[in-house]
């Protein structure tokens, strides 16, 4: 007996073969059967007919670290066909921290109203994520800059070597208590002090336990080649399998810099280089807004920080960095920047600072460090978006076999605890813009190729045991979508419009979307167990 058929759909398995017409048998939240099924054997049959079951849907890049701890629900990736999701990316995870104080200051999108159990531990992280209720599956890296504040707090240096010595035991540590890989964000504080000589120790220990090593290099952009080059070089001297983080080159690069890029990760290949890396669908890059100020002015507390950008001499020196993480910002392209979250500064949001500035009557960039200011403690989630990649390097990425596909954002929802947070341009429709742009509307990819990049190949990468693969014996992660109308309805003026187009979504077997509407399950678990990955 079947608890549940998906009866006549075109299904797809994730690998990248053709769909074809069959039925779906599950049971005890795991996939039975796939082929046709005789319908009285079920509970439940459910006609999806004329639309698409595919695997469901891995975002194997979030910052979902704390806003699932908030509200575990996910919905701005349920209502896309997610099912999972990888947090703990760019060097940034909640976990481990020295003291509970230093949790509103490591956590992306923290937010005091949350309620929770503190933890200090990566594994007691774990345990609080285990008793949230959660809409998608999560796996959980450990990010270098976290380990780097846990051992030597804002210190503005890399760490001596037995400073790095305990920052390896740490990160080891936090592998025996069930992270799923190593991450490091080299042009964010403190990432951005270390030296491959810091970091190699660390990614030694992700080798060891068949763990990814997840990079946002230090630069895209006049020095991009420097940034990959160290990647791999980095990954090399470890031993370990490398992923590079939304790869893509930004403003500033020259125009053969993703083909370059390719051409050294091929040559790297060829001295058993394990690289992979990924892509976000969308030509709009987001960042922390914090991120733009120089190293020195980064160090510290949330108050060290505010306090000099509120002191007139030291906010002339943060202006003159001569090599601001953004070039965009050095070369004044303010209308192509636009505000994407405030908490205090709501009415702007949706706005570029070239407008912002005008309306306040300062320069763009003062704007920018007013609003920093006036965030106050809520400083670490104020948000900018830029344009800052092209399309025609996101097709070649695309067209790369090893290419998977990522939101770079946050799981939210439109009403609760974090209504009044926003992800990026993408967070409600990252998925759903590359199924509606690049595949239907533009063709780069057929849609067997692209459901394999957002399903078996971040699946295989991560070590997912039995899922990313719509076949029996696998988990019952599964989206069932309309391919003709699976749209993004998310603009810069409205972020949070979910995606349209997703008929039904199952979460280990549960129905989280059923005819286009959420439902109350929240049937994701904590993934903590990994097969080597490959």
């Amino acid at each position: 007996m079947f608890d549940l058929i998906l009866k006549g759909g075109t299904v797809f398995d994730g690998t990248g073969t053709d769909g074809k017409i069959a039925d779906v048998g599950i049971r005890d939240g795991m996939i039975v059967e796939v082929g046709e099924i005789n319908v009285d054997t079920a509970a439940e049959v459910i006609d999806v007919s004329g639309l698409t079951v595919a695997p469901g849907f891995i975002d194997m890049h979030t910052h979902s670290d704390f806003t699932l701890i908030a509200d575990g629900r996910a919905e701005s990736q349920v209502h896309q066909g997610v099912t999972t999701e990888v947090i703990g990316q760019c060097g940034i995870s909640c976990a481990p921290v020295c003291s509970h104080a230093a949790i509103r200051q490591v956590s992306p999108w923290f937010t005091e109203k949350a309620k929770h159990r503190k933890w200090l531990g990566f594994g007691e992280y774990l345990d609080v994520l285990d008793d949230t209720e959660l809409g998608v599956n999560v796996v959980a890296f450990v990010g270098h800059g976290t380990i780097h504040r846990a051992i030597l707090g804002g210190e503005m240096h890399a760490g001596e070597p037995d400073d790095v010595a305990k920052m390896a035991k740490l990160v080891d540590q936090c592998m025996e208590e069930g992270a799923g890989g190593f991450s490091s964000g080299l042009e964010y504080f403190p990432g951005s002090l270390a030296a491959p000589d810091h970091l190699v120790p660390m990614v030694e220990i992700a080798a060891k336990y068949g763990r990814l090593y997840a990079t946002h290099v230090r630069n895209r952009d006049t020095e991009y080649d420097l940034g990959f080059t160290e990647a791999m070089s980095t990954a090399r001297q470890a031993g370990a399998k490398l992923q590079i983080s939304h790869i893509q080159p930004k403003f500033g690069a020259p125009g053969h810099a993703m083909e370059h890029t390719l051409e050294m990760i091929d040559i790297a290949r060829t001295h058993d280089g394990d690289i992979a890396f990924d892509v976000i669908p969308h030509d709009w890059n987001h960042t922390l807004m914090a991120a733009i100020l120089p190293k020195w002015a980064q160090a510290g507390s949330i108050d060290d920080v505010l306090k000099r950008l509120a002191n007139p001499e030291m906010r002339e020196q943060i202006k003159a960095n001569p090599k601001p993480m953004w070039l965009i910002v050095k070369a004044r392209q303010w209308k192509d920047i636009i505000l994407l979250n405030a908490t205090e500064n709501k009415d702007l949001v949706g706005a570029n600072f070239e407008e912002i500035g005008r309306m306040r009557g300062v320069d763009p960039y003062d704007a920018v460090l007013d609003i920093l200011l006036e965030e106050g403690d809520n400083m670490m989630a104020a948000m900018w978006s830029s344009k800052s990649f092209l399309n025609s390097d996101i097709d070649l990425c695309l067209e790369q076999a090893e290419c998977a596909v990522i939101s770079d954002t946050v799981a939210i929802a439109n009403d609760g605890i974090l209504s009044d947070h926003i992800g990026s341009l993408s967070g409600y429709g990252w998925a759903a813009r590359f199924l509606q742009h690049y595949v239907r509307d533009r063709g780069v990819l057929s849609l067997s190729q692209a459901l394999a990049k957002i399903t078996s190949i971040p699946a295989e990468r991560l070590g997912l045991k039995n899922r990313g693969k719509l076949r029996p014996g696998y988990h019952a992660d599964i989206c069932v979508f309309d391919s003709a109308a699976i749209s993004s309805n998310a603009t810069a003026r409205h972020p949070r419009r979910y995606a349209s187009g997703i008929a039904h979504v199952l979460v280990n077997g549960a129905l989280s979307m059923r005819n286009g509407q959420r439902t109350p399950a929240n049937n994701g678990v904590v993934l903590r167990d990994f097969q080597s990955t490959g």
